[in-house]
């Protein structure tokens, strides 16, 4: 995540943006409560997870990393259900005769 300079001219944008941070804020304090473990934890155990893209003759499946044991209890603690396996299921286009 990039971090840069944010200027607002506009009230109303400067409003939004400061709610918006405050949200943010808001949020990892949760996180950080309901989990007991600190906002730099929690980012290193869910940056872990991906989303791989594999082509074959059949078509092409996006399915993400298996969740760790760390990952599913952070989940469970902040009752969100884990994302699916698998993404996208794209078949191969059939060929024109």
């Amino acid at each position: 995540l990039d971090l840069r300079p944010v200027y607002h001219r506009l009230e109303d944008r400067i409003r939004a943006h400061v709610l918006l941070c405050w949200l943010a804020l808001l949020l990892i304090r949760v996180a950080e409560y309901r989990t007991g473990q600190t906002w730099r934890t929690l980012r290193n155990h869910l940056q872990l997870m991906h989303i791989g893209e594999f082509a074959g003759l059949d078509g092409r499946v996006r399915q993400r990393t298996e969740i760790t044991a760390e990952q599913h209890q952070i989940f469970k603690a902040l009752k969100i259900k884990e994302p699916p396996r698998v993404f996208q299921v794209t078949p191969a286009p059939k060929p024109q005769v």
